[in-house]
Formats: C-alpha cells, sequence, structure tokens
C-alpha cells in the first residue's frame, strides 16, 4: 500500500527530522572501492550510510550507525547495522518496506563516510599512520593507502591480528605477544602470487621491517652493502655483487660475523646461510 494517508505523511516528516540529524563532513582516509567490495563491507558504530528508496525521496536519506549497532530509520524505528554487510543492511530495508508500506520497494544502501574499521600501516612506509577500511582491502591497497614501501624496506611484511578479546588502542607490536603473527613475502606478491595477498581485518597491524644488510668485500666485481633475502646463500649473495672477479676465488670465502658479542672470522661455503651483518670476503686466487 503506497503511503498516501494523510496521518502517515505527517508522522513521517516527524521520523525524518528525527533521524536525519546533521553529519559532521569530517574526511578520512580510506581505500577506494568497488562497489562489489563495499555491498561486502561490515558495517559498524559512527559509520554514516546513505539510504536511497527509488521514487521515495522521503524515506532517502543519510544515517548514521550508533554505538549499539542500530539507527533509526522512518516507520521502521531501530534498524540493526551493525556486524551485518551494507548488501544485508539493504535487503533488511528492503523487506521490512515491503511489510506494509511499500509495493516492491526499491532499495540501495551505500556507506557515504567510514568510521567504523581502521587498519594501523607502520614501518618503512612513507606515510605511516592510522587508516579507515572501506571494505575488503587487501594487503597491497593498504600498503598503497599509506604511500607504499621506502626504498630502506625489507622483502617482508608482518601482519599482526589482535588476539580475540585483546582490547585495540593502538598499533600492535611483535613482541608484545598478544597477537598472532603473519609473515607475508612481498616480492612473491610482486612476481605473480596473488594468494599471499590476503585481505586485511578490523585492527590489524601492518609493520613493514627495516631491511637487514650484509656486506661483500674482496675480489668481487661490485663490493658494498645488500639487501638480505630469506634463506640467502652466500654464493647467491656473492652473484648480487657481480660475481667472483678473475684473480678472485669461489673456494677461499670468509665470513666476519658476531657471535655472542664477539666478532669473528669464519671459513664458509658457497651454500653456507647469510646471517645479517655478515660481511662476505672473497679472497685471492692462491695460483
Amino acid at each position: 500500500m503506497r503511503l498516501t494517508v494523510l496521518t502517515f505523511t505527517l508522522l513521517l516528516t516527524a521520523a525524518l527530522r528525527a533521524a536525519q540529524a546533521p553529519v559532521p563532513q569530517a574526511v578520512v582516509p580510506a581505500v577506494a572501492l568497488s562497489g562489489e567490495s563495499q555491498a561486502n563491507y561490515v558495517v559498524g558504530p559512527e559509520d554514516i550510510l546513505a539510504v536511497t528508496v527509488f521514487n521515495e525521496a522521503q524515506l532517502s536519506g543519510r544515517y548514521r550507525v550508533e554505538n549499539d549497532g542500530h539507527f533509526s530509520y522512518p516507520f521502521l524505528g531501530r534498524v540493526k547495522a551493525g556486524g551485518a554487510t551494507v548488501a544485508d543492511v539493504a535487503a533488511t530495508l528492503r523487506a521490512r518496506l515491503a511489510d506494509g508500506y511499500l509495493r516492491n520497494p526499491q532499495v540501495t544502501v551505500e556507506v557515504e563516510q567510514f568510521r567504523s574499521q581502521s587498519v594501523f600501516v607502520i614501518g618503512e612506509v612513507r606515510s605511516p599512520g592510522k587508516y579507515m577500511l572501506s571494505g575488503a582491502v587487501s594487503l597491497i591497497e593498504a600498503l598503497a593507502q599509506a604511500g607504499s614501501v621506502t626504498p630502506q624496506a625489507g622483502g617482508e611484511v608482518l601482519i599482526l591480528h589482535p588476539k580475540e578479546g585483546a582490547r585495540v588502542a593502538g598499533a600492535t607490536m611483535p613482541e608484545r605477544g598478544d597477537a598472532e603473527v603473519q609473515r607475508l613475502n612481498l616480492h612473491e606478491i610482486e612476481t605473480g602470487r596473488l594468494s599471499r595477498n590476503v585481505t586485511i581485518r578490523d585492527g590489524d597491524t601492518l609493520f613493514v621491517p627495516k631491511a637487514e644488510r650484509f656486506f661483500v668485500t674482496g675480489f668481487v666485481r661490485t663490493p658494498g652493502s645488500y639487501t638480505l633475502e630469506p634463506n640467502m646463500t652466500v654464493l647467491q649473495a656473492i652473484s648480487m655483487a657481480g660475481g667472483v672477479t678473475e684473480r678472485g676465488s669461489g673456494r677461499r670465502l670468509r665470513v666476519t660475523r658476531v657471535v655472542n658479542g664477539e666478532r669473528r672470522d669464519l671459513d664458509a661455503r658457497p651454500t653456507d646461510l647469510v646471517q645479517p651483518g655478515d660481511t662476505i670476503t672473497v679472497r685471492q686466487r692462491l695460483l
């Protein structure tokens, strides 16, 4: 049945005035998403929803989700949105409006301002800080929002998921022990392993550590400091330095390493693993 009765019109006007209080226009950083991704966004307190009912301007408007997860909507009263996806909220409004108010209502719901879910991005990124999540945000999207990684960043990123029941008031650090740590290799994602480009959750902290480095000196083509990759061997490290020169020996290798606070010179094999801070020396051939 259409809303044509005078009494309904008067009630509707009063309800709209109560429900559509002015909403602050503060802008928060959020990752831009497609309509499909936004439809799967889980609504939370302080989010602002834009509801549109086709051909029913009086039932369309902007609504703030309150701390208990509900918002006030004309005729329907308190509508639960917290914990539901945007698509679920639209379906709820559609069903309840069809139950005695409108015939075949066409309802769309969008999040106008994202305020309930956030992620911290810290470490070797250009713009570390807190960012609002605007849906199913991937690891790469979250890093891009923080300006991407710096040249000093390592090839790994740590995703810290707060443990169930933990109170998240700020960024979570690995040493606190209050989060589950997931380690991902950024180079794997860059080379096409998209399964490693995981989805970030509300309350997560992304920590990009500074690159661990090693040094190569002696009879190599390009001596210097290099970024240590996971499970890198001495042979791979020497290759990064341009390889052994004509006067160098691929068998006369030495690693200078700090062990228990003491500096030690150790004979090395090409298959040995490099450790952070190692200095690899390629010595001259004997003959």
